[in-house]
């Protein structure tokens, strides 16, 4: 997957902020496809025709399978002020998902503990403490109930892996094309339909307010002008 001008959706000498198609990854890994941050990278280097190499910092991640919303730094300082306001919960982070349609939990607050299965790459929800979890807290609401699902809006107040996943489908919220938290099926295109919609922070630098709307893939059920 490419990655040009049309995916920026915010840029300056400090931040550039993108919407990551799904299917890409942010950062490399085991499967040793190139990762966003290297056509990113690319992609200023030959805007700016610098020489020597490009410094890019990764604020945040995004699931391979999810789309939407990813920061990254352009300096050293920038990141660090900006990992920051990730670590103090200082961001305001909104996802927008398509889940099965369990009315009955469409709007709620979710707290629950949380283990990481890195083996298997998956999150496990769990009512009480237990050894190795982590505290696991959203927010979230029903924005549109469509024929056969549901559009909710989920507002993280932490970010642990997998969390929005896990989480809504614990409640029977699976998001749909999610195979690996129990959709019951999966999309053509391999994506789940999970989309970083919305993020609020403070410029790392100038202070200014940031708020960047990413638009939703172009794709059903997401291409409906009634979401917007």
């Amino acid at each position: 997957m490419s990655f040009n001008k049309k995916n920026i959706l915010f840029e300056d000498n400090h931040l550039i902020i993108v919407n990551k198609l799904s299917g890409s990854l942010v950062q490399g890994d085991k499967t040793g496809d190139k990762p966003l941050i290297d056509k990113i990278k690319e992609f200023i280097k030959k805007q700016t025709n610098k020489p020597g190499n490009v410094f890019l910092g990764v604020v945040h991640r995004l699931d391979r399978p999810t789309s939407g919303i990813v920061i990254f730094a352009k300096t050293s300082k920038s990141l660090t002020r900006l990992n920051k306001q990730f670590k103090d919960r200082e961001v305001d982070k909104r996802y927008w998902a398509i889940t099965e349609k369990n009315i009955t939990f469409a709007s709620g607050k979710l707290e629950n503990w949380i283990i990481k299965n890195s083996k298997q790459n998956k999150s496990y929800i769990h009512s009480n403490k237990v050894p190795g979890s982590k505290v696991a807290k959203l927010e979230y609401h029903l924005i549109q109930e469509l024929k056969t699902y549901l559009l909710i809006e989920v507002i993280l107040e932490t970010g642990r892996h997998h969390q929005i996943r896990a989480q809504l489908s614990e409640i029977g919220l699976t998001i749909k094309g999610d195979l690996k938290y129990g959709s019951r099926r999966s999309n053509k295109d391999g994506s789940i339909d999970l989309h970083a919609r919305q993020v609020i922070f403070s410029h790392p630098v100038t202070k200014s307010l940031i708020n960047i709307k990413a638009p939703l893939p172009i794709r059903q059920p997401w291409n409906s002008s009634l979401y917007d």
